[in-house]
């Protein structure tokens, strides 16, 4: 795999426990995914999480399930058609 970025759409949300927020920007196809966390605090006075990003394909990792891809791949493109890549989720 190379280090080309890869454009990837916001596709998940999930808020933890200790006020970690669990962030997941996957393909448009739903094949591969990263997951980051931040702050709850860090949401608020941080850089925004935004519709999209380009993350290295290196840095990138399978989504092994057919149900999950299919539903990061809905996600994606629904966040595409919604917003512009920079705008604020």
């Amino acid at each position: 795999m190379s280090d080309a970025p890869v454009q990837c759409w916001f596709v998940e949300r999930e808020f933890g426990d200790r006020n970690v927020v669990t962030i997941v920007y996957a393909t448009p196809d739903g094949s591969r995914y990263q997951q980051r966390e931040r702050s709850s605090a860090s949401l608020r006075t941080g850089s925004p999480v935004t519709a999209a990003v380009e993350i290295p394909e290196s840095a990138l990792e399978p989504v092994d399930d057919e149900e999950t891809r299919t539903r990061y791949a809905t996600e994606a493109e629904r966040t595409a058609n919604r917003y512009a890549p920079d705008d604020p989720v």
